[in-house]
């Protein structure tokens, strides 16, 4: 064996113990530093009959690909958002570069595909995840990157914390992703609304005038008079009766005097319960119809009436949503309204037929956004009102003399003063048992015929469930004394 020969197996003999260091370098072995190596990603063998196996990069991480054969080739639609370097033979590296969608390919020797992945770069969102545990420690609530956004998943115990993750992930995400808030709520609680509407309304009317009907004169030389003095501050004349004088038997004077005070006074407290974020609403009055336009066959004879009906009454609406224990936020619209005939209308819908008076509606509405603690009780709305009318109407000049004047004038004085208060009252409710609530109509009986129709009673028993008998005649102390 000449000396070339040896020297020449001595060098292949070094290379081939150094390819096996560097290949089980790449199998495994720990990092110089003492860090060891990413655990390699397992290759699902769907991927090898020709699909795509998903994979999630976040910007700069990577992850370790083994494969079953040697890579011959590799094909990366996009690398300007992923790459692909190989290592060895079986073993790759894909890198996320830039947030987007790509797809990488791995073939041998003979061109068949070995696996391919499709890749999907998001944000690296491992501190919002570590931020987003230690803040609902109690919660479930996970983040991941879908497309150029993100998107909040799991669930929450109340939409406050909810409210509050989303609030969480858009500052810390930035302002220019958009953040998905796809976060259920566990158990929502149920509120129930107590709304209570209190209006006083004083009315004061006061009119007084005289009308004058006769003649005055004689001979050629006579004038006849007649002066009807209108009260347009009210819009009509409350007194249908007046007192009549004469005076020498030729003028007759009609005293119209009339005074009047009223207090209305109106009290609503509608009650009603919704789920934590969902709208109910109520109901408790009428409908009153109002006449359309007509509708004619072809001939134009037969015509029918279009009617169209309003609603009036005490209304409620409102969505509460319960932010947290004992924080209740409401958007509330009440209403009441009753039927008036200030302002109706008389219309004649058919030629020749019969009038139909319209009412018109006076209403008391409020809409708000509030926030409440359960149990306590907020002013939604409140209104004080007064209105003053005073008109006098008479014969021109003459209602102007000092003390005369009043024999040909009218005066109509009206005084309106309201006050409105609407209070709201949200509580968080549960389900209670049956036997725990009455009714309205709990301890009534009705009275017998003889009893009613002799004695003048209506009902022989009504009172509260479980109070002193209402039959009994007697509630002092009876019996014996012993000393």
């Amino acid at each position: 064996m000449s000396i070339r020969t040896t020297i020449r197996g001595l060098v292949l003999g070094i290379l081939l113990a150094g390819a096996a260091i560097v290949a089980a370098g790449t199998a495994g072995a720990a990092d110089p530093r003492g860090v060891p190596p990413p655990a390699p990603l397992p290759v699902d063998p769907v991927a090898l009959e020709g699909g795509a196996q998903p994979v999630q990069l976040g910007i700069g991480k990577s992850v370790v690909i083994d494969l079953p054969r040697d890579v011959k080739d590799v094909l990366v639609s996009d690398p300007l958002i992923a790459n692909a370097v190989i290592r060895s033979s079986r073993r790759a590296y894909l890198i996320g570069v830039k947030i987007g969608q790509a797809s990488v390919y791995f073939f041998d020797d003979a061109g068949a595909q070995i696996a391919g992945f499709d890749i999907a770069v998001t944000r690296d969102l491992n501190g919002l995840k570590a931020t987003l545990r230690r803040m609902f420690p109690a919660g479930d609530v996970s983040i991941e990157g879908v497309g150029d956004g993100v998107m909040l998943t799991g669930s929450v115990s109340s939409p406050g914390e909810s409210q509050q993750a989303f609030d969480i992930a858009t500052r810390l995400v930035g302002s220019d992703t958009k953040v998905v808030n796809a976060i259920s709520i566990k158990g929502r609680d149920q509120v129930m609304l107590k709304v209570t509407v209190a209006e006083i309304q004083r009315d004061v009317i006061k009119q007084l005038g005289i009308d004058l009907n006769g003649q005055i004169g004689g001979g050629n030389a006579v004038l006849d008079f007649n002066t009807s003095n209108p009260f347009s501050a009210y819009g009509q004349q409350l007194s249908p009766t007046a007192l009549t004088a004469g005076f020498g038997g030729k003028v007759t004077a009609t005293l119209k005097a009339m005074e009047r005070a009223g207090v209305i006074r109106t009290l609503a407290e509608p009650n009603l319960s919704a789920i934590s974020g969902e709208s109910a609403s109520f109901l408790a009055g009428g409908e009153f119809p109002i006449p359309g336009g007509l509708t004619c066959d072809q001939t134009g004879r037969n015509c029918q009436v279009s009617v169209q009906f309003k609603k009036f009454g005490i209304g409620l609406s409102f969505t509460p949503v319960v932010l947290s224990e004992g924080r209740i936020s409401l958007k509330v619209m009440t209403e009441v309204s009753d039927l008036s005939n200030e302002g109706s209308i008389t219309l004649q819908p058919t030629i020749g037929g019969p009038t139909v008076t319209v009412p018109s509606i006076r209403t008391r509405r409020a809409e708000t956004l509030v926030e409440v603690p359960s149990g306590g009780m907020l002013a939604m709305a409140g209104m004080i009102q007064e209105q003053t009318k005073q008109q006098i109407n008479g014969f021109p000049g003459l209602l102007q003399l000092p003390v005369l004047g009043t024999l040909f004038r009218s005066r109509d004085y009206v005084n309106r003063q309201s006050e409105l208060v609407i209070l709201v009252t949200p509580y968080t409710v549960r389900a209670v048992a049956p036997k725990e609530l009455s009714r309205p109509d709990d301890g009534f009986a009705d009275m017998s015929d003889p009893s009613s129709v002799l004695m003048g009673r209506l009902n022989r028993l009504y009172g509260v469930r479980g109070s002193v008998d209402a039959r009994r005649t007697y509630f002092g102390k009876y019996g014996f004394i012993l000393d």
